[in-house]
Order: C-alpha cells, then sequence, then structure tokens
C-alpha cells in the first residue's frame, strides 16, 4: 500500500479550503500516510483523500513510497507511541 509525504508546503485552490484538507496536509507534513490513515485521522471521505492526492502529485507536492503491510495494527502505530509518550513522559525509541 502507497503512503504519501508532503513535500512542500501548497496554497490550496478554493475548494480544499476546508478544515479536512488542512489536517491531511498536517498529517503528511509529519510523516508518510496511507490513504486509509488520511481518511481516519482528517474525517474525509474515500474520494475526498483520493482526489487531494491526486491533485497534490499531480502538482509534484508528494513524495510516495510503499507502505509496511506487515499487520493491521501498523496503522495504529502512531496512535500507540503519543499514548506511551502521554503515559509515560518518555519517548519511543526510533528503529
Amino acid at each position: 500500500m502507497k503512503e504519501f509525504k508532503l513535500a512542500a508546503w501548497p496554497d490550496l485552490p478554493a475548494p480544499y479550503h476546508r478544515t479536512v484538507y488542512r489536517r491531511m496536509l498536517s498529517d503528511m507534513s509529519h510523516r508518510y500516510m496511507s490513504l486509509p490513515q488520511l481518511a481516519l485521522s482528517s474525517g474525509a471521505t474515500k474520494l475526498e483523500v483520493r482526489m487531494f492526492v491526486q491533485m497534490l502529485s499531480e502538482r509534484g507536492l508528494l513524495r510516495e513510497r510503499e507502505g509496511e503491510q506487515d499487520s493491521i495494527f501498523g496503522s495504529l502505530r502512531p496512535i500507540g507511541e503519543w499514548f506511551r509518550r502521554t503515559i509515560t513522559g518518555s519517548e519511543v525509541p526510533k528503529n
């Protein structure tokens, strides 16, 4: 499954001024995200996510990579890391 990360912060056209699109940009500016992860974190529909990512890709604003497919729980890793940092006050070691 492909994952996407923002290469540069774009000026969004008027149709993309909604909060869900800014959330996707924010997430992709920090980490690689798959389409399902973007839909879940932003609240956008799958169609909105696909069209938004396509628009960004056509403008050359995305980096792409093949994502990890080792388990269904891989997409929950960022939430688990946040929870661990919040509860213990420590950083999760990077692999």
